[in-house]
């Protein structure tokens, strides 16, 4: 098995490298893994966990609870092999792969340190759970008008982050749609887009609610339609 790729115990290849290949050959994709497992596996190795993060870089997917809140407090998934970091220029950094402290912080200020899907704030609770939020640094790939792609940063909460992740964003379709609407619909959005907000009336929120109802007190919703 894995016979086609080095093994993870070779100590010439890079750390990073050994790690994603212990993974692949020792953990498997949708299984679970300990903190202690993984510094049991590379003991002469002092920032193990570090490596281990590297990988995110290369499209490597290793949950922790922050995105999976079935874990525990000292397990990993890995949910998606990334990358085949231990082939030959496959492990170079991407431009823009690391963001200092001085980037992620003024991202923060720039976002209004609330995640740009949700809105949560950090360290808020997630609604019905104990579980705080955690703000991070995104990567979104944008089409843009001119046909061309790049990549833009963006905040985002670590549940939307993982839920977003490979999401692309058609700028060019946006714009054509914003063209499409009527000058009342364009005057509602600009006012929402000016507050970066969206206020919801009374029909909205009562629409909302009813939504949610069970069978029996839907009928009693729509009894109330006809008073």
């Amino acid at each position: 098995m894995h016979t086609d790729m080095p093994s993870w115990r070779d100590t010439n290849l890079g750390t990073m490298k050994r790690a994603a290949l212990w993974l692949v050959q020792e953990v498997g994709v949708g299984a679970t893994f300990t903190k202690g497992q993984l510094r049991d596996a590379f003991p002469e190795v002092a920032q193990i966990d570090r490596r281990m993060r590297d990988l995110r870089d290369f499209d490597w997917q290793i949950h922790t609870r922050r995105e999976d809140v079935t874990l525990e407090a000292n397990e990993q998934r890995f949910v998606a092999q990334g990358e085949p970091v231990w082939e030959p220029g496959k492990a170079t950094r991407r431009a823009g792969a690391t963001i200092s402290a001085a980037q992620r912080h003024e991202l923060l200020m720039r976002d209004g340190h609330k995640c740009r899907s949700c809105g949560i704030g950090p360290g808020e609770s997630y609604v019905g759970t104990d579980v705080a939020s955690q703000l991070d640094v995104a990567r979104r790939t944008v089409n843009l008008p001119d046909g061309q792609s790049e990549v833009q940063l963006v905040i985002e909460c670590n549940r939307c982050r993982v839920g977003n992740r490979g999401l692309t964003v058609d700028l060019e379709g946006l714009l054509g749609r914003l063209k499409a609407l009527s000058a009342y619909e364009k005057k509602i959005l600009s006012a929402w887009v000016a507050q970066d907000a969206r206020g919801f009336s009374e029909l909205e929120d009562l629409w909302a609610a009813y939504r949610t109802l069970p069978a029996d007190s839907r009928d009693r919703f729509i009894e109330g339609l006809g008073d």
